[in-house]
């Protein structure tokens, strides 16, 4: 086999077998020269030179070296990519950790060689359990780094909440994005996430990658290995809101033991969502983010270029101007400033502070949902949705 087979081969096979330790692939590959030589020895040698974890044998095989080959013919049938740890296109912050994995599977519209040949990635990373102040806030990070000299890769694992609100933010804004997952390169986890996924590895500069063997589930330990990936491959993590014992504080932590900067957004001290920030700010594992407009400069993605807001009030004048008469139109607007203005609040208290009939404010709130101008969580909270104002 040739050498660049061998080493794709071979770290397929490291992968699978040492997917949860990877510092014993590192042992293996540091001690024969490489991963290709490592494969080049016999069966014998390469037991032997597992040392203490004999308990292996058999793992790098002849023929655990042929499932592997064919694992890595069906993947590439699929336009799975697999790429090697000492290979040019792996990622090159990844490759900088000590437990970077031996292989990453990758679906991308790209080559992994283009995916990672540049870019400052920046990940943004936080608790399933969004609040509206979560929500907004992430979509406001994400389009005040799209406005910065460097445009940002955004690396985030696809789960509910802060990630699938960083994914999509960056999506909108034009930026590229990757999706760290949970499973193996063939399933989406969340299912409930498929478009997005789908959106995402179909779209030139993005990506779905994992170091998980085709065939693996999400459960408990997939998810703090995903974790590790996610803080590995950015320069910088980024935490918007998390509860005190979220996955996110696993990534940061991970990130910060990389040596990697890490930032959180401070929140309420009774809000649980943001228990998890306060504590990383408290112990100086994160950064504060006290100014939004200054996170690209202290990101290494240069000056953020302020430009001119569009005014709310303009922009819905403007959208239904000729499908609304005067009164209504004047009124769907005191209601989007009175929701910019007080975040959470609800139809019938806007209705209440603005003097206006209950079931026409309700059916206006719904206007402004539909537009895209607001959001509203289950308990039918509104808050704006940001995108320049």
């Amino acid at each position: 086999m040739e050498t660049s087979k061998l080493t794709k081969v071979g770290a397929c096979t490291l992968n699978r077998a040492f997917g949860y330790n990877p510092k014993v692939s590192h042992r293996l590959i540091e001690e024969s020269g490489s991963i290709a030589e490592l494969f080049s020895l016999s069966e014998r040698k390469r037991d032997e030179l597992l040392g203490p974890f004999s308990r292996f044998e058999g793992a790098l095989s002849d023929a655990e070296l042929a499932k592997s080959e064919k694992e890595l013919e069906d993947m590439a049938a699929k336009g799975i990519e697999f790429v090697a740890l000492g290979e040019p296109a792996y990622p090159k912050a990844l490759a900088e950790c000590p437990d970077a994995p031996a292989g990453m599977y990758i679906r991308s519209a790209s080559t992994a060689a283009d995916l990672f040949a540049e870019g400052v990635f920046i990940s943004i990373v936080g608790t399933r359990d969004i609040s509206l102040y979560g929500q907004e806030w992430t979509r406001r990070i994400v389009f005040t780094l799209a406005q910065a000299q460097v445009k940002p890769v955004i690396v985030s694992g696809l789960a509910y909440g802060v990630d699938i609100m960083a994914h999509r933010a960056a999506l909108e804004a034009g930026l590229r994005t990757i999706a760290v997952i949970p499973t193996g390169p063939e399933e989406i986890y969340p299912s409930g996430h498929r478009r997005w996924a789908e959106q995402i590895a179909s779209t030139p500069g993005c990506a779905l990658v994992t170091d998980f063997p085709p065939g693996t589930s999400a459960q408990a330990a997939t998810f703090l290995r995903r974790n590790r990936i996610i803080a590995g491959l950015s320069s910088a993590t980024v935490v918007v809101e998390s509860k005190r014992r979220g996955g996110s504080l696993i990534t940061a932590h991970a990130a910060f033991d990389y040596g990697r900067d890490v930032w959180a957004l401070p929140g309420r001290i009774d809000d649980v969502r943001s228990e998890g920030c306060n504590i990383l700010l408290r112990e100086n594992v994160a950064e504060p983010i006290a100014d939004v407009e200054a996170l690209p400069d202290a990101l290494g993605l240069g000056t953020y270029n302020r430009r001119r807001k569009a005014e709310l009030e303009e922009e819905v004048r403007e959208r239904y101007a000729k499908s609304m008469d005067p009164d209504t139109l004047e009124k769907l607007c005191r209601i989007a400033v009175c929701i910019k203005l007080n975040r959470g609040i609800c139809a019938e208290e806007i209705a209440h502070q603005l003097n206006l009939d209950y079931v026409q404010t309700v059916t206006l709130v719904g206007t402004l949902e539909t537009g895209g101008f607001i959001v509203t969580d289950l308990l039918q909270r509104c808050s704006i949705l940001v995108r320049k104002y």
